[in-house]
């Protein structure tokens, strides 16, 4: 059987990093404590997610070495160790901490091969398949970002890790990177709240870019979770896996990567690629 079939019966596979996954993964993020800093409430309970992950057939996990610190990526190296070849980690550079403990960017060549470093430190040599460029809230193709996308570029010759993403970026910063390397995923925030990255989302699909949406369950308008609400109670689902749903159908290089502290919200999650949506959910989900 392939990776995770056996939780994809609607939503299908889609390729990333060279691998056939599920249209599903997870984000690690959730995996720490307040505010993303130290340990989650329950380690225990954060095993276990992943743990259940991989036996729902989970296979892409995005994580970066900043959430915790580290904390996530121990986890994941922990769980997924006899995982190797069926996996695709990816990770995030770009942001570090300050003396005062607060996360600011970080696209020095220096940072970014530093921040490279810790995460191969846990997660071992070979084991990130996609690194993405996390940028700030700049859109411009500035002297920085075309340096820091050059570094990026000279690691991935280096063989620190297998393809290149980016993630937080503009419309004008993608086509850049377009012309300058190969992409193997975005990854900005998009979801049912939030459909102002569209045309971002039409053109990796145009180039067979992978689309990784996060915050895939952002909190919308009242009038937008009553919808959800009421296409959940027609269909037997949960708002989020109607949320989840419509992502799913939205595009069909979208790969949702939901994060969740608990084994249950974690199964409704992945339950979500068995939400298939009427083309009248789609269309009056998509008016925003």
């Amino acid at each position: 059987m392939e990776s995770g079939e056996a939780v994809a019966p609607r939503s299908g596979f889609m390729r990333l990093a060279g691998t056939r996954v599920p249209r599903i993964g997870y984000g690690t993020m959730r995996l720490t404590g307040p505010g993303v800093i130290g340990p989650p409430a329950d380690p225990d309970e954060a095993r276990l997610v992943l743990a259940r992950a991989l036996e729902l057939g989970v296979r892409v996990f995005d994580t970066a070495w900043y959430y915790g610190p580290d904390i996530p990526n121990r986890l994941l190296a922990e769980a997924t160790r006899s995982y190797p070849d069926d996996l695709v980690i990816a990770t995030k550079l770009g942001w570090a901490y300050d003396g005062a403990g607060r996360l600011v960017p970080a696209h020095m060549p220096e940072e970014l091969r530093a921040g490279m470093k810790r995460d191969l430190g846990l997660l071992g040599t070979g084991a990130v398949s996609i690194v993405h460029l996390r940028w700030d809230d700049d859109r411009a193709v500035s002297p920085a970002f075309r340096r820091a996308l050059a570094s990026m570029i000279e690691m991935r010759e280096a063989d620190l890790f297998r393809h290149i993403g980016l993630s937080n970026v503009g419309l004008m910063q993608l086509e850049h990177a377009l012309n300058a390397t190969e992409l193997a995923s975005v990854s900005n925030s998009f979801s049912v709240a939030d459909q102002t990255d569209g045309e971002i989302v039409d053109l990796t699909a145009r180039h067979d870019i992978a689309y990784l949406p996060w915050l895939p369950l952002r909190a919308g308008s009242a009038e937008q979770m009553r919808v959800l609400r009421s296409w959940g109670e027609e269909l037997n689902a949960t708002p989020a896996q109607v949320a989840l749903g419509w992502l799913l159908q939205r595009a069909p290089n979208i790969l949702p990567i939901p994060g969740t502290s608990t084994v249950r919200h974690l199964e409704e999650n992945v339950a979500a690629l068995s939400t298939l949506l009427p083309e009248a959910a789609v269309q009056e989900l998509s008016t925003g």
